[in-house]
């Protein structure tokens, strides 16, 4: 039997992107790191999913109907245990990275990314906690 690295085996994921062939794709590449996801494609589905089932890390779009991804992160990190976020975004304003920063994000990320630096992310931020 081949035993395979996966970098997030066992870690809960939140996915949250309103574009579902981008949640849909990157939702199969973090599972087939061994992790347990769930998803949302709106701010308020995000917050209810984050209540719900308390994931270690956060995969937040910026661009989100109902409730910005700010909103969002805002509310994560005000939690009393608040999970990693990494945010990704098509929009490349230093601007908003600054503001995503001050809100306590752990990585920030520009849109198209590749799904292997997504994962090498999340395995990054998830060894340093």
């Amino acid at each position: 039997m081949i035993m395979v690295d996966q970098k997030l085996l066992g870690k809960t994921v939140l996915i949250v992107d309103d574009d579902e062939d981008i949640l849909d794709s990157m939702e199969l590449a973090i599972r087939a790191e061994g992790a347990i996801t769930s998803t949302a494609s709106d701010g308020n589905e995000a917050i209810a999913r984050w209540r719900e089932d308390a994931p270690e890390m956060v995969v937040l779009d910026m661009m989100l109907p109902k409730r910005s991804g700010f909103l969002v992160l805002e509310e994560l990190m005000q939690s009393e245990a608040p999970p990693l976020v990494v945010m990704v975004t098509a929009n490349e304003g230093k601007r908003h990275m600054v503001y995503a920063e001050r809100l306590g994000v752990h990585a920030y990320l520009t849109k198209p990314i590749p799904l292997q630096q997504l994962i090498d992310t999340l395995a990054e931020l998830q060894s340093q906690r």
